[in-house]
């Protein structure tokens, strides 16, 4: 038996075996039931014996599983614990906060606004900017790589996070400069049902859902052209021809370089826009931090 398997291994044995069930273990994880089941396998292989016994139709823990699950659990506790005592004592000894995003916001001087108010508040304060993909729609958050985040709602877990919203926009639909509406002032989301849409990851299932509009589609189901899982994909996807997708109006300037035009769309609900934290933080700095963005949303 190995004695090298990592935390994240051992996060995603406890979160099958508490489930047992892959596809919800791997939504609660913010990963692909694909990428979940490779990694059981490879622990399995690092430890020489089989965790779960597992069909179509149901999943349960092996002896050898059930042996190893409250080790697992104490040693994620204790890591936790120990994240978390690093967290504080690098927020408070450095009084800067890693703000995770998936996509900047500029919006008008949103984050400029937001850092003056806060070290009004705070003097000395600082915020240091954590790109994070898309495949992580809490942006950092949930597995504690940035302190507070810009994202869009709906967050996964949402009663693992705070949030106040700092900017609600309006969709346009991106499409390649020669699509047949492309020449349109506005499009009614009917006209796109039956068009192929780029989707996000579907380790993030609650944002894909919603920005493939799905409670405007009355139950049609969306025809998929392609997964994208940043900026620069969506925008080569668009020129390919692979599809269309909803953009916030303040993303639409990252997506119109040339060969994308971008249309305003009646029908769907406008997107928004949060800074968000943990339920469970109670550093003076974060609840700073929100209170800047509350002010300026």
């Amino acid at each position: 038996m190995t004695d090298d398997a990592h935390v994240r291994d051992l996060r995603y044995f406890v979160a099958v075996a508490e489930e047992l069930h892959f596809t919800r273990a791997a939504e609660s994880l913010y990963v692909s039931q694909p990428a979940l089941s490779k990694q059981i396998r490879a622990l399995e292989r690092q430890l020489d014996a089989r965790l779960f016994d597992r069909d179509r139709h149901s999943v349960a823990l092996t002896p050898v599983g059930a042996a190893l699950l409250p080790h697992a659990r104490a040693v994620l506790a204790a890591w936790d614990a120990a994240a978390g005592a690093v967290r504080a004592a690098r927020t408070e000894g450095s009084n800067t906060l890693t703000v995770g995003m998936s996509t900047g916001p500029g919006r008008g001087g949103l984050l400029p606004a937001i850092r003056s108010r806060l070290a009004d508040a705070r003097p000395g304060a600082g915020m240091r900017l954590r790109q994070v993909g898309w495949e992580d729609p809490t942006a950092g958050l949930a597995d504690g790589a940035s302190d507070v985040a810009f994202v869009w709602l709906p967050l996964p877990a949402p009663e693992r996070f705070r949030w106040v919203v700092v900017a609600e926009e309006p969709l346009s639909v991106a499409l390649p400069e020669g699509h047949r509406l492309a020449g349109r002032t506005e499009v009614d989301f009917a006209e796109l049902l039956d068009e192929p849409f780029l989707a996000l990851p579907d380790s993030a299932p609650e944002l894909r859902d919603h920005w493939l509009a799905l409670d405007a589609r009355a139950g049609r189901e969306p025809v998929i052209g392609g997964e994208i899982a940043g900026v620069d994909e969506t925008y080569e996807a668009l020129v390919a021809g692979l599809g269309v997708c909803l953009v916030a109006a303040g993303n639409a300037p990252l997506l119109t370089r040339g060969g994308v035009v971008t249309v305003p769309v009646r029908g769907v609900a406008p997107s928004r826009y949060a800074l968000a934290w943990r339920a469970g933080d109670t550093r003076p700095l974060v609840h700073a931090c929100a209170r800047a963005a509350a002010a300026v949303g």
